[in-house]
């Protein structure tokens, strides 16, 4: 066995052993997944990942969590399925692989035309679309990789077809044009989680793809509509952020009850470039306390001014089209890109006297995260998905308690979505993803009008076009010689293939044993960011599709963010990449990411510095179950992950401790050590023997008990206590003696009480830590032939296995530690670490009761191994409190022989500047919570923060002036 703990040396060899071994497969073990097993199921599929992705701390987190309750069921013989996938990622992929085509050959995809591009994207896929699986491998996540699924693949592809048909036939899918978000740059319409918002406190420059120049935005423009027909020269002051749009206004409008503009009813102003006049109208949305209180209505390009334009039946006109350039305006607009449009109406509104000023405005402005480009809200006839009663019965079935939300407060969340949902635009102008099977029908007969795009009847759907074709003629009543069909060139929006995950990789529509045995799942779990975009939907179409839902279950885990609690960003720098943790990286490592990421110059070097201060040595090597286990210990339950990496070098530490540990408990063992078949102790064992047994047993209790309730922190801290502060801190000081003795009867026992808390400790261990806690357990002897061959299918500890629970030895074994708390407490404050002082603990001297006979021994044993100190009894003859209180008492008052070791006279000075400090502290905190306005004005986390202050400072008063008093009396 190494002399050390080596992450690289541990994880090197023992996942390609466990995936060859078959031991993440559901039918490990079993004849078939749907043999029945008393202990029940567990299914639960991964949140799949994008096929362009690479691991960041996001995928660490949602995989540590997921793999650790995997491996629990799994050990605890659950028929365990954790189902890996892979998301086709519409958008991202096909950006990817266009900048490849154009840096590579120098082409477009317009150029290259569909059929050949979309070869080229599979092409790209087999070569590079698994490193997100091989990144995963490297967490241990223990996926049934036989069953992993690509979204594009023909099975899934088939049930994104057969949903799509079978929702159009009945409603749910439908066309229509209205507002969607839509980049110019790919040419597509987007979806909300696609568009970053950027907050601007004011004008601010912003490269924009496609311009040479920066663009302003956050500046309020004001300019003036001349009222028609007025005699004095009327006008109508309007502003906004989106100049160029004034082109598209068909109306202005004010609040009903506002009183400058009651005079204005039913009639117009004029638009200075167009041929038309704009009605005042009067509407209740309208803010009267913001600008002048008159509104710019534009219906084709703003969503509020498309809802108020619905109500007043006023003309959409739209002004851009799908690249970004100015239509159906007059020149000198006509053509121009729209941001140099913005350019030429300011230039036109001051050549014609209307401008009437600008101001710096905060404002939000959308950009698209794929393309960086600014988000234009545009009219386009696309598909929809009619949520409504879909999102009422999602809603009811967490209502009815059917399927759990944890932490329960994203309940509200979950509630407030499905109560104000809208309508689900689902197509995409994209070539890679599923080609949506819908077709325009063009009928060769005088007698049927031709069609436009937004009627529904026109377009049909089907699962070939044989299908789409016979529906066709049925609807228009003629022979399908006279019909011809179109494809819809666009593809469905990635979260629609996503939404029917949980039953599309277990092979629905068709029967099969998978989908009979693990639908519905058990469990969800994935970040609280995407509740609405993919957990939502997935809940509503599985209602809708199987009439079951998809998972009874769902656990929300929170946003990791860095150290000072900022969201990860590339441009501060403090974006950490996981496999950096894991291998560890050097400061020059971390600044070389930043050149090669799609950074500005200019935030590279503000990105270098963020780093510099972060990590000036850059990141050490934690390894994987270091990091495993630190992103669980992180997690509580609604909030978010402030994740500082020298936590996490903390418990590559705690690794190396339980390397030791065993190390030394091998030692201990010996070659010839064979342990008892079971692991019920034999005999009446030692105090120390029973407190560690009963400590073990504790740990189990909370272990189970806090993966049942998703409480990761409570099982982190229950197994870092066991094994750090009692069984290396204590038992194995205590065994040390025992083993070396020469009663072999105590000392047979300690070892089979040593092998039982390595046994149990490292299986409560493995679902966090799977790499070493297997490689130390494959080093132990077996209790039983027939062991399994891995810990990760070893049955995980129970509380009814490990039944040791032993409160009398645990309260007569605290003194013991009592005593060597308190004598390193003194040696500490008087620091006494060279010298040897003597000390009194007093015990009574009867009646002590029999079963804790042998505490004084176990005392004894306990300061053996603090730095020298002679430790003598004094017995009490009448003890005036149970024996365990009395004696904890005394404790902590113990009276040691200080005299000729300490300056009186100097300690007490020094305690008396200390009690002066305290009181002032004290004093400033009392004056401060009784401020008046103190509880109103102070928030209610630093009231508490001050409570305990004042708590921590009164206690430290009162200790030191018993010190004060002890060196009174050695004057």
């Amino acid at each position: 066995m190494p002399d050390s703990y080596s992450p690289q040396y541990v994880e090197a060899a023992w996942y390609p052993w466990w995936e060859q071994q078959g031991f993440f497969k559901p039918e490990y073990g079993r004849s078939s997944v749907s043999a029945p097993n008393p202990r029940g199921i567990f299914m639960m599929c991964i949140p799949p990942p994008n096929v362009t992705g690479s691991l960041h701390l996001g995928h660490a987190l949602t995989n540590a969590i997921q793999d650790s309750l995997t491996r629990w069921h799994r050990m605890r013989g659950e028929t365990t399925l954790w189902n890996p996938g892979c998301d086709h990622a519409g958008i991202a992929t096909q950006v990817v692989v266009e900048k490849k085509l154009w840096r590579e050959q120098g082409l477009s995809r317009h150029q290259l035309g569909r059929e050949a591009f979309l070869q080229e994207v599979w092409k790209w896929k087999e070569e590079k679309g698994d490193r997100i699986y091989h990144q995963l491998k490297k967490l241990g996540s223990s996926l049934d990789w036989n069953r992993a699924c690509f979204t594009m693949d023909p099975k899934l592809s088939a049930a994104v077809t057969e949903a799509f048909v079978q929702l159009h036939e009945e409603g749910v899918i439908y066309r229509s044009t209205r507002l969607v978000n839509w980049s110019c740059t790919l040419n597509s319409a987007i979806s909300d989680i696609e568009v970053d918002k950027k907050e601007l406190t004011g004008r601010t420059l912003l490269s924009v793809p496609g311009y040479k120049e920066k663009v302003e935005f956050g500046v309020l423009v004001s300019f003036a509509y001349k009222v028609q027909g007025s005699d004095s020269d009327e006008e109508v002051l309007v502003a906004t952020t989106r100049i160029e749009t004034m082109l598209g206004d068909v109306a202005v409008a004010v609040h009903p009850k506002d009183p400058r503009y009651q005079h204005l009813k039913g009639k117009s102003v004029i638009h200075p470039f167009v041929s038309r006049s704009l009605p005042i109208i009067f509407d209740g949305f309208v803010d009267m306390e913001f600008g002048t209180g008159a509104v710019k209505i534009t219906p084709a390009h703003d969503q509020n001014d498309y809802e108020v334009g619905q109500r007043h039946g006023l003309e959409a006109i739209s002004i851009m089209d799908a690249q970004g350039a100015l239509v159906n305006v007059p020149p000198p607009f006509l053509g121009l890109p729209r941001f140099e449009a913005r350019k030429a109406v300011l230039a036109a509104l001051k050549e014609r006297g209307l401008f009437r000023g600008t101001e710096d405005n905060p404002m939000v402005v959308p950009l698209c995260n794929r393309s960086k480009d600014v988000v234009e809200p545009l009219l386009r006839p696309q598909w929809y998905v009619r949520c409504g009663e879909m999102a009422q019965a999602a809603s009811a079935a967490v209502t009815r308690g059917d399927l759990r939300i944890l932490p329960e407060a994203h309940q509200r969340t979950w509630h407030a979505w499905m109560d104000n949902i809208r309508d689900w635009c689902i197509s995409r102008q994209l070539w890679w993803g599923h080609r949506i099977p819908a077709y325009f029908v063009t009928v060769s007969d005088p007698a049927v009008p031709p069609g436009e795009d937004p009627d529904g009847r026109y377009w049909v759907s089907g699962r070939t076009k044989a299908e789409a074709l016979k529906k066709a003629a049925e609807e228009f009543g003629v022979s399908p010689d006279k019909i011809s069909l179109q494809q819809d060139e666009d593809v469905l929006d990635t979260w629609f293939s996503s939404g029917l995950f949980p039953f599309s990789i277990l092979g629905w529509p068709n029967q099969s044993e998978d989908l009979s045995v693990f639908y519905p799942g058990t469990l969800l779990e994935t970040g609280h960011d995407i509740l609405f975009f993919w957990v939502a939907r997935m809940v509503m179409l599985g209602l809708k599709l199987t009439g079951r839902l998809p998972f009874r279950e769902v656990y929300l885990h929170a946003i990791v963010r860095d150290a000072h609690g900022r969201k990860m960003s590339k441009s501060l720098g403090n974006v950490i990449d996981p496999l950096d943790v894991i291998h560890g990286v050097s400061l020059q490592g971390l600044h070389d990411q930043l050149l090669n990421s799609n950074l500005d110059p200019s935030e590279v070097e503000k990105a270098k510095e963020g780093q510099k201060a972060d990590f000036p040595a850059g990141i050490p090597e934690c390894g994987t179950d270091a990091l495993r286990f630190g992103l669980c210990a992180y997690t509580s339950q609604g909030r978010d992950i402030n994740l500082d990496v020298n936590r996490i070098l903390g418990y590559r530490h705690f690794c190396n401790k339980l390397w030791n540990a065993t190390k030394f408990a091998l030692r201990g063992l010996g070659k010839d050590f064979v342990p008892s078949p079971t692991s019920e102790p034999g005999g009446h064992g030692s105090l120390v023997d029973r407190w560690i047994r009963s400590r073990l047993a504790e740990a189990v209790r909370l272990s189970n008990q806090g993966f049942q309730a998703y409480d990761f922190p409570a099982v982190t801290t229950a197994q870092y206590s066991f094994w750090l502060y009692e069984l290396c801190d204590v038992y194995l000081e205590c065994l040390k003696p025992v083993l070396s003795g020469v009663d072999q009867v105590a000392a047979e026992h300690a070892r089979q009480t040593l092998y039982t808390c390595l046994d149990v400790g490292l299986r409560l261990l493995s679902p966090f830590m799977p790499f070493v806690t297997e490689e130390l357990f494959q080093r132990l002897p077996r209790r039983m032939p027939q062991a399994p061959p891995s810990l990760c299918v070893t049955s995980y500890p129970e509380p009814s296995e490990c039944s040791w629970k032993d409160p009398e030895a645990e309260g007569a074994f605290e003194l013991a530690l009592s005593i060597t708390r308190a004598v390193r407490s003194l040696r500490a404050d008087y620091n006494l670490t060279r010298i040897r002082p003597d000390c009194e603990p007093q015990a009574p001297a009867s009646p002590v009761p029999s079963a804790h006979s042998g505490t004084c021994v176990q005392c004894g044993c306990l300061v053996s191994f603090l730095p020298p100190t002679q430790v003598s009894w004094k017995w009490l003859t009448r003890p005036q409190a149970p024996w365990h209180q009395q004696c904890r008492a005394m404790c902590r008052r113990w009276p040691a022989r200080l005299q000729g070791l300490v300056d009186p006279a100097r300690e007490l000075g020094k305690l008396q500047a200390k009690r002066s400090e305290a009181q002032r502290q004290a004093q400033r905190l009392r004056e401060r919570r009784a401020a008046s306005g103190y509880t109103v004005k102070v928030p209610l986390k630093v009231q508490e923060a001050d409570e305990v202050k004042l708590q921590q400072t009164e206690a430290e008063l009162r200790k030191v002036d018993e010190a004060i008093s002890l060196f009174q009396k050695m004057l």
